[in-house]
Formats: structure tokens, sequence, C-alpha cells
């Protein structure tokens, strides 16, 4: 995610951070470099001439060049100027109260996502309390409808279509009448598409909005197309009406142009960003967050949110005393294992932890150690997983066939899990210790 900005903004940071005394050539080169590393990230043009003057002339005061830590005042406008142009803060849907009735129109061309973001935002609805409903409005891609249908039942929340209809408006209006019956809060229209903007496709969208009168009008957006999707935006906005944007494929840009340039040239905000294939791989857009981790200074507010969504308090806690009790078992490892493969990809982990974006090289990792691990101890007896002390040489060669895997990998897990165990009691028991990992966790 944005990994060729994040790599060069890092350097810079670095750089300028450990200046002791910062002069108006420092400010120069230093901001070259910024517009050099924006205009090869495919931010537009008028934004980057924005950044660079407004980043020179708050520099070149005497805020910078008198500061007593000159480096870090410097990069704390580099930062906020960042912020700025992805948005300055967080928005959220403009929702009515659950007791009405609220439609969320998402247009964009084909290929964008539109379905898939339908589906993403309708399960995030459900987790914050909402009743959605799906319409399915795009009757020109084949298979359109049966995808979005198969994706509401992945997560459970129905489908409203009409086989056969070919008009989107008249199964628009069906959609919310069915809605306002069943009691349905918030209706999600996902609309057709095109390859490219025609008049035949605005007509249709132009005619559904007025037919729905949605709270929001979202484009969804690639946002690996760069400044194309800026130009797509400003279009549809001109002729629709805007309220916001959706940012899909954001896991694999790694230049950013699109999410660095929207804002400021057409002045909607970025509501949600696509951060993967999975259901769950869907996040608001925080602009702070974001500017952090192009800055290379992690995101831990956002790794921690992840965790809080796949720990269970309760759970955690009942953990916590068999640890302390020496009682944690190869169940309890793959409980682990399953609650960090939940919270995503090793790599989009990696990029929220600061110094350690666009420092690793993914492939020097082994991607599928845990995949193995996680194989080698379901093919385990239920009486081995709680007691690992019985599991000698011929139980190992059992586990290693049918895990797939060899004898001396089943060898290291063990030898992983012991070392586990044995830190995780010191752990507990040294207070000490663990106020000093969780200050360090705080810092």
């Amino acid at each position: 995610m944005l990994e060729k900005i994040t790599n060069t903004f890092s350097d810079i940071v670095r750089t300028v951070s450990g200046k002791s005394t910062i002069t108006e050539k420092n400010i120069e080169e230093t901001v070259e470099q910024i517009k050099m590393a924006l205009l090869e990230a495919d931010v537009n043009l008028r934004v980057v001439r924005r950044f660079v003057n407004a980043t020179i002339e708050e520099a070149k005061g005497e805020k910078v060049l008198r500061a007593v830590d000159p480096g870090q005042q410097f990069v704390k406008i580099i930062y906020d100027r960042i912020v700025k142009m992805l948005g300055d803060t967080k928005v959220d849907l403009q929702l009515k109260e659950p007791n009405s009735q609220s439609v969320v129109l998402l247009l964009g061309l084909q290929g964008a996502g539109k379905t898939t973001a339908a589906h993403k935002l309708a399960a995030r609805l459900v987790k914050n309390g909402r009743r959605p409903l799906l319409v399915a409005c795009d009757l020109v891609r084949p298979a359109a409808v049966e995808q979005l249908r198969q994706l509401g039942e992945k997560i459970n929340v129905p489908v409203y279509f009409e086989d056969g209809e070919k008009n989107a408006v008249k199964v628009a209006q069906g959609g919310l009448s069915f809605a306002k019956k069943n009691g349905y809060d918030t209706v999600i229209v996902d609309t057709a598409g095109r390859l490219q903007i025609d008049e035949a496709m605005m007509a249709e969208l132009v005619d559904v909005k007025k037919a729905v009168a949605p709270v929001e009008t979202i484009l969804v957006a690639d946002a690996m197309t760069g400044q194309n999707a800026v130009d797509i935006a400003k279009s549809f906005d001109e002729q629709l009406g805007l309220t916001g944007v959706i940012l899909t494929k954001f896991d694999s840009d790694a230049r950013g142009g699109a999410a660095l340039s929207l804002k400021t040239i057409t002045n909607k905000p970025i509501l949600f960003i696509g951060t993967g294939e999975k259901t769950e791989d869907f996040e608001p857009f925080h602009p702070e967050r974001i500017a952090s981790r192009i800055l290379g200074m992690g995101d831990i507010v956002s790794l921690v949110e992840k965790a809080q969504e796949t720990v269970d308090i309760e759970e955690a806690q009942r953990l916590e005393k068999k640890m302390s009790r020496g009682e944690f078992s190869l169940n309890d490892m793959l409980d682990q294992f399953e609650r960090v493969g939940k919270m995503g990809s090793i790599s989009s982990l990696m990029e929220m932890i600061p110094g350690l974006s666009g420092k690793i090289d993914e492939s020097k990792i082994d991607l599928g150690a845990m995949k193995r691990q996680k194989a080698i101890i379901q093919a385990m007896t239920k009486k081995e997983r709680a007691n690992h002390l019985i599991i000698g040489p011929s139980r190992r060669k059992r586990i290693a066939r049918g895990s797939g895997t060899s004898v001396a990998e089943v060898n290291k897990l063990i030898k992983q899990f012991e070392k586990t165990k044995l830190m995780m009691k010191k752990l507990t028991k040294n207070k000490g210790l663990r106020n000093q990992l969780m200050q360090q966790l705080g810092n």
C-alpha cells in the first residue's frame, strides 16, 4: 500500500528530523525532493504546486528556522500538509436515524469494484447495528445480479432483484418499497457501469437518483488508476452531485495519486478504502492515519482497532489466567493463529508498525509458515493438543504425514510452542516487565 511514495517520504523524514539547524536551502532542497516524489506518485500537478508553495511559505517562517527542534517542526509541517491533501478529517456516512430510511447510491465504471464494495459496505453497516438491503440495479453487466445475490448470502444481507426486468428505475423503486414494508433502514443501490463514461449510462443514473432520493451518492473508483480516478470523479460529480468516494484496490496502489489528489480537485471526501479481497477488508478513510503511513510513521491506532475486532475481552482474560498457571496449550496457539489471520495480511500489518513500512522485503518472509504450523496442530489429536509432552517420535512422524510437512517442521513448532509458553508465563508473573511492555506499546 503506497510503497513507492512511503519509501521516499520516510527517507526524507529521517534525514530532516535529525537536523539541529534548518536553512532556507535545506527547505528548498527537501521540498524539491517531495515535489518529485508526488509527481512520480501520479499526483495532480495543481495539487503538487499548492502543496509545494504552502510548505515552502510555512517552513521558511520563524516557526521552523528559529525553533528549538527545527527538524521535527519541519516534519510536522509536511505531515499537516499531507493530511490536508487527503481531506483533513475522517468523514462518516450521513445516514438518517434507524427509524427512517436512508438510501446509498453507488456509481462507477465497470471493473472499479462497485458490487464488491456494496456488500462490504452492507457488512460494515450490519456491524454498526443497521438493517441494510442490497438492491441489484446493474442490469447491463452479465451476471452482476447473481454476483450481488451470492455476496449478499455470504453476509446474510437480503438482495432485492426483479427477474427479467430491464428498467433500473423500476427495480430501484421496487427495492425501496420492499425495504419500507420489511423494516430495512438502509438501502444500498448497486448501479450499472460502462467501460467508459457515456450519455446512456449518465442518463440512467440521473433517473435512478431522482427515483430514490439518496442521502449519499458515492463514486466507487479504482485507486490504481491514479489521476484517471480523479477525472472520472469530476465527470460524475458534474452530472450527479457526488457526496463522497470509495477507493477500491487501495492495498495494491503503490503510488497514491488518486488518494492524494481527489479531495483537492473534487472537494469530495474519501469515505472508505478497499484493502483486500475479504469482506472485512474495508476501512473508513482516516486522512491523519494514511499521512502517518506515508511518512513511514506507522499507524498504531488502526493496528489496535484491528486487534480489538478479533479479540474477545473475556476470552483474553481466560487466556491470561491459563498462561499464568502454565496451562497454555497448542489449542490456544491455534486460536491465536486464527485471530492474527483475521487481522489481515502480514504486509498490511507491518506497514502499521512505525519504522517497518516499506523496510521489510516481503519476498524474504515465509508467508506460508503460519499455514503450515496451523496444519501441523490440526493434524494432532485432541489429547496431543492438550498435552504436547505425549508427542513422541512415532506421533511426530504421523503428524508430519497428516499435515503434509516434515518431522523437522513438527519438531520446530513444538520447540517454538515451549518457548512461547515459558515466555508468556514469565510475562504474566512479572508485573514490572508487563507494565514496561505496555508502556512501550503505548509510546
